[in-house]
């Protein structure tokens, strides 16, 4: 679920002393699946992002209460924009880490996690470097896409 405010890239600013400079924020708490899995796969993608436990940050958790309907469900996730996307922000609420990229990559490109490259790559840069992300961006959708169908298909054991 994203958040809307009537606005769509109007997340509420995280209350001060929350997050650090990272484009993306992940309120979590200990125990909940959902959070595991979400950092794992962010993680995996090398993406560079804060996390903040709400059972630690009684602050975090009233701000995953107000863009979650009041409730403290997590993962809740903040995408702040940066560059050209500066002051604008969503919150996603229990996204899938491809959902995460996806508006990372519409709201702050320039923070996308790196795609492995080749020696030839290492000096590339401009509408080349833009296309790399493009092209990162697709293959994380379809790997996390493919796990997610991979997982539905199987016949529950009897």
């Amino acid at each position: 679920m994203t958040y809307d405010a009537g606005a769509a890239d109007d997340a509420p600013p995280l209350p001060d002393g929350l997050g650090g400079g990272a484009a993306v924020t992940v309120m979590w708490r200990p125990g909940c699946p959902f959070c595991s899995l979400l950092l794992r796969r962010l993680e995996r993608t090398g993406l560079v992002f804060d996390r903040i436990d709400i059972w630690d940050e009684p602050a975090a958790a009233a701000w995953v209460r107000t863009v979650a309907d009041g409730n403290e469900t997590v993962p809740t996730v903040r995408v702040a924009g940066a560059g050209a996307g500066a002051g604008r922000a969503v919150a996603l609420v229990n996204p899938s880490a491809t959902e995460v990229l996806d508006q990372l990559a519409r709201l702050a490109p320039d923070r996308m996690p790196s795609a492995p490259r080749a020696s030839s790559d290492a000096a590339a840069s401009g509408p080349a470097a833009s296309g790399r992300l493009a092209r990162l961006a697709a293959g994380l959708r379809a790997r996390f896409r493919g796990r997610r169908d991979r997982d539905r298909g199987r016949a529950a054991p009897r």
